[in-house]
């Protein structure tokens, strides 16, 4: 005894010293852990494949939530509690039936008529048991017929024969949808019983399952309509934000639905109520800017003008000129276009406008249209876009090619040409206001360094977006993609 609480001493002590080993790197481990734990392999495929299939609207996905509890609660009480209600009445009424017959049975064995007339013991069971009933002298059992595939009232009814009257027996359940036959091989003869289903079989409790189902149909359709009523209002609030985020001048939205939505909704509206004011004063306080500063520099160009041409002057009127060039840049970046509403724009002229100004330049342009010619834009700031993408092309390259293709959903401009191309790392950086390339350059060679991001800032607000690549040519491929 005094040894195994020893070594119950020794465990323990040697527990207590792993514990607190291990605890001493928990939370590195869990870490690890953490970055460890995967899904199964085996169960991988399957996830993705449901992840696949399965609906991504909020609409579907509120149905599914509200349809497949419903129905798995549906399959579990039609599995479990039907199965056992329609055993345990189909095992009572086949008892009923077996008793009956084995009553039968024995009235035939203690009352047998001297002359064989079983009329009298028929007459009884078809009046007091409503059983058809004949008895064929010299006969024997048929073959064992094949089972039927739902075999509940053959197993039971089997069951119940053997329990009662120990004699060889052959049913037929699927001979008559109305009727049950059963042969009892007796001593010298065959008897050859009748019996309606409805007395041996539970066969009324379709009506259940009828009522239960037709009821989850109209539960699940008056939910369907109320989850409808209740997406609608979101679905609103999406289409306006999504107007907005592109500048479109959408209709009158109201919030509608329940109280988180509406409140949502109203949040929205106080946004773009803010939003479209601080538009508003920056349009105005650049207006007042533009104002005051074009008259500052009209009044240098006209002294310039009456100083004459001094020689000493001429880096003055380079500068001046400079400074409106720059305020020009600035103005048009910073200038809102959401005045502009959505019109028709042919791409065609303004390609072949963009190609005429490369031939007045000594430089190629090629261009090809593939789908609709007009596009539903904003004309002038769309314009403002493929023009300034191909400044730059023209600036720094001989050839430039546009590919358009123009689907049902997306609008595509590829711009390839054959200039010096921009580093990877620096693609990003050029779309950032007043970034140059070359900083020696000055802004008469390389621009305010404004173009690329007006170019992406109108993408954006179509809805689309401005990327850089290299180009098959050996240059910069441009490709502008906007909602058709």
């Amino acid at each position: 005894m005094k040894h195994v609480a020893e070594t119950a001493r020794r465990n323990a002590a040697h527990l207590r010293e792993r514990l607190r080993r291990d605890l001493s790197f928990l939370p590195e481990s869990l870490r690890a852990g953490v970055q460890r734990i995967k899904s199964p392999p085996g169960w991988a495929p399957i996830g993705r494949w449901l992840k696949r299939r399965m609906p991504t609207g909020l609409y579907m996905r509120t149905v599914l939530i509200v349809v497949i509890p419903m129905l798995l609660t549906q399959t579990v009480v039609s599995a479990v509690f039907m199965e056992r209600h329609w055993r345990n009445v189909t095992e009572r009424l086949a008892q009923g039936t077996t008793r009956d017959i084995a009553a039968i049975i024995e009235m035939i064995r203690t009352f047998p008529p001297a002359d064989g007339d079983y009329s009298a013991i028929a007459r009884i069971a078809r009046d007091q048991l409503t059983m058809n009933i004949s008895i064929e002298p010299g006969a024997q059992l048929p073959p064992p017929r094949p089972k039927p595939f739902f075999e509940i009232l053959d197993d039971i009814l089997a069951e119940q024969i053997n329990k009662q009257i120990h004699l060889p027996f052959w049913i037929d359940t699927v001979g008559d949808s109305r009727l049950v036959e059963i042969r009892i091989q007796l001593a010298d003869k065959v008897l050859r019983v009748y019996t309606v289903r409805n007395q041996t079989y539970a066969a009324n409790t379709h009506i259940f399952l009828v009522w239960m189902f037709g009821t989850s149909l109209l539960l699940i359709s008056i939910s369907i309509l109320f989850l409808r009523g209740q997406i609608r209002p979101i679905l609103a609030l999406a289409r306006a934000a999504e107007s907005f985020g592109k500048g479109q001048r959408a209709g009158p939205f109201v919030p509608r639905g329940a109280d988180e939505i509406r409140r949502a909704g109203y949040a929205f509206i106080q946004m773009r109520e803010r939003i479209e004011r601080q538009m508003e004063q920056r349009t105005a306080m650049l207006a007042g800017i533009s104002h005051d500063l074009r008259t500052i520099l009209t009044r240098f160009k006209l002294q310039l003008a009456l100083a004459g041409n001094n020689p000493d002057l001429a880096g003055m009127s380079a500068d001046v000129e400079d400074m409106q060039s720059m305020l020009e840049g600035y103005l048009a970046f910073a200038r809102t276009e959401a005045e502009e509403d959505f019109g028709e724009l042919k791409l065609s002229e303004l390609l072949e406008k963009i190609r005429a100004d490369f031939t007045l330049h000594g430089k190629v342009m090629t261009y090809s249209i593939e789908g609709e010619d007009v596009l539903a834009v904003r004309p002038g700031a769309f314009t403002r876009l493929v023009g300034n993408l191909a400044q730059n092309a023209q600036r720094y390259a001989k050839t430039l090619h546009i590919d358009a293709r123009h689907s049902a959903k997306w609008l595509t401009l590829t711009l390839d040409d054959d200039g010096p191309g921009i580093p990877e790392t620096s693609r990003e950086d050029v779309f950032k206001p007043f970034y140059r390339l070359d900083e020696a350059r000055n802004l008469n060679a390389s621009g305010t360094g404004l173009g690329l991001s007006i170019a992406r800032d109108i993408a954006r607000a179509h809805g689309g977006n401005v990327t850089l690549s290299d180009s098959p040519q050996g240059g910069l491929r441009a490709v502008v993609r906007v909602p058709a």
